[in-house]
């Protein structure tokens, strides 16, 4: 990879000093606000070395006092935290049918605006990336912002991802060089790349903002367009093997059911996602339900999004609540298997159609008494998430961010201690 993180550190290879100057950036980063003790801890270094590291790193501009810790008894300790914008990331996610952009500084502060896209998800790359290419150079130019300034870039998006390979197995199919995924992305973006599973994403926002927070068994799932899941098990993100775990969506629920797009049949897509929502909602409206979903034109009623049928159900349409209901009922009934699987503290529910709320959480409840050990359920709380629909931005950035200096650390050589 070609890096830019030389110059973002202000450091150089090989002097002991300087990794250890990375060392505790990268630990800021990933803590937030902290402590001399705590950094003492995390580092396995004297407090007079501590200190001597934030001394140089406040000198150039790194760090800055931000606050007091809480204390036992005595002084409250001074917490040292980096600046705003030290480290700005682009991230781009992905989605079935649009694509969003921001860019987001170490402290997860958005620096620009969050921009939307029309651009789908494509099989191949080629075209993608030529409209992908046009749209970034005229959002970075009305942000101010150049690819010298930037660490890197975050790409979050559906499908099987192999992140160590850096290839996506679902879309983005090599459609002429043969070159990996994320290579393509670093040579039409000129930045070093990313790439990872929208559900880790969700997870990953989840872990370090959300309600999984401090906690340490955590299932996400993510009822999108797609059905996801993403696994925080021991106080960590469990990615599998090849990073392909939490297929969910893929697990047959239906015998004899719809052909799902990966190839079986009557998956738990096919019934409770959002493409599989939108789907059923054309199909009655076309056969004569009544609804105020009539109302929508030929071309809405084409891919009518999840919020449509959720706001037609909080007006008291009682065939989008049913539609809703349904899928609730479904998304029940895998999670229970995933209860007595995990034994999770907790259950998020993040994405397009975890915004209906009562509406599905009220009929899956319903199917995971039915369907669940009650001693197992019990010791489960499910909660819908709360932080809004960009918050898989944030998750890349953490992750992307992290990878970065990671990748770093690995270019410099150790010192010996």
């Amino acid at each position: 990879m070609n890096l830019n993180l030389l110059n973002h550190l202000s450091v150089t290879p090989n002097d002991k000093q300087s990794v250890y100057k990375h060392k505790l950036i990268k630990h800021l980063f990933n803590m937030g606000a902290a402590s001399v003790s705590g950094l003492c801890e995390v580092m396995d270094m004297s407090t007079p070395s501590v200190l001597k590291l934030l001394t140089v790193l406040i000198a150039e501009g790194w760090v800055e006092k931000k606050g007091f810790g809480i204390s036992i008894g005595g002084r409250k300790p001074d917490l040292y935290r980096l600046k705003d914008k030290k480290i700005l990331i682009l991230c781009i996610d992905i989605e079935l049918f649009s694509t969003k952009v921001a860019i987001i500084d170490n402290n997860y502060n958005f620096v620009s605006e969050v921009k939307t896209f029309l651009l789908p998800i494509s099989k191949s790359r080629t075209d993608f990336f030529h409209i992908l290419k046009a749209h970034l150079h005229e959002f970075l130019t009305s942000a101010g912002i150049s690819n010298k300034q930037l660490i890197g870039c975050s790409v979050g998006m559906p499908g099987l991802i192999d992140a160590e390979k850096g290839e996506n197995y679902s879309y983005f199919l090599s459609d002429g060089e043969n070159i990996s995924l994320t290579a393509a992305f670093e040579k039409i973006l000129n930045l070093p790349v990313v790439i990872q599973n929208d559900v880790n994403g969700s997870s990953m926002a989840e872990f370090t903002h959300g309600m999984a927070k401090g906690k340490r068994n955590v299932l996400v799932l993510l009822m999108d367009w797609g059905v996801g899941l993403g696994i925080i098990m021991d106080g960590k993100l469990r990615q599998g093997n090849c990073g392909f775990s939490g297929e969910l969506g893929h697990i047959p629920f239906i015998e004899n059911g719809a052909l799902c797009y990966c190839g079986k049949h009557g998956c738990l897509e096919t019934i409770a996602s959002g493409n599989a929502l939108s789907e059923m909602a054309k199909d009655g409206i076309l056969s004569g339900k009544n609804s105020m979903l009539n109302q929508l034109s030929k071309e809405e009623l084409e891919r009518i999004e999840p919020a449509v049928i959720i706001k037609a159900a909080n007006k008291g349409d009682q065939y989008a609540i049913q539609l809703l209901s349904n899928v609730g009922t479904y998304m029940g009934k895998g999670i229970s298997m995933l209860i007595q699987l995990f034994n999770p503290e907790l259950i998020i529910l993040s994405g397009k159609i975890a915004e209906a709320k009562q509406y599905i959480t009220l009929p899956m409840q319903q199917a995971i008494n039915m369907y669940c050990m009650t001693q197992i359920r019990e010791k489960t709380t499910i909660v819908s998430s709360d932080l809004g629909e960009n918050s898989r931005l944030l998750g890349y950035t953490a992750a992307g961010i992290d990878q970065f200096l990671e990748a770093y650390a690995r270019k410099v050589k150790k010192p010996k201690k």
